[in-house]
């Protein structure tokens, strides 16, 4: 598993780079801690306490900027929303069927009827070795 932290700032419009490294036919998940351009948690609930909505998919990366499509919708979902933290998960169901290669993801949160995009990067997705045990 691993664990990403960086700075969203809502006004500039910019998605933050994260690449993922995906083995297949193996559980995925990462975690992730989002801070706000003073470095304090961002807090994604909105001001009647329900938390933003969060999505996420890795697409084939076909060539440079273009992609064939969302091939697996990420399981996403934050562990605290006040306090700028996330999970996202691929099973292992997801990720065998995955063939390896080069992928895209990005990280959609919303608030209303905005959405930013979040992150978003390259996924190196590996062939797994063996089968997972039954």
């Amino acid at each position: 598993m691993a664990k990403h932290s960086f700075k969203f700032d809502p006004d500039a419009g910019v998605a933050q780079g994260v690449n993922l490294v995906v083995n297949g036919g193996a559980n995925f998940r990462d975690e992730f801690s989002v801070t706000d351009v003073n470095g304090s948690a961002f807090s994604f609930t909105q001001s009647d306490n329900t938390p933003w909505t969060i999505s996420a998919q890795i697409g084939k990366s076909v060539a440079v900027g273009a992609t064939v499509g969302a091939s697996e919708t990420f399981i996403i979902g934050f562990s605290t929303a006040a306090d700028g933290k996330f999970i996202s998960t691929l099973t292992t169901t997801q990720t065998s069927n995955l063939t390896e290669g080069r992928y895209v993801h990005n990280i959609l949160v919303s608030s209303g009827s905005t959405v930013y995009n979040l992150a978003s990067g390259n996924v190196l997705v590996l062939a797994g070795i063996t089968s997972a045990p039954s």
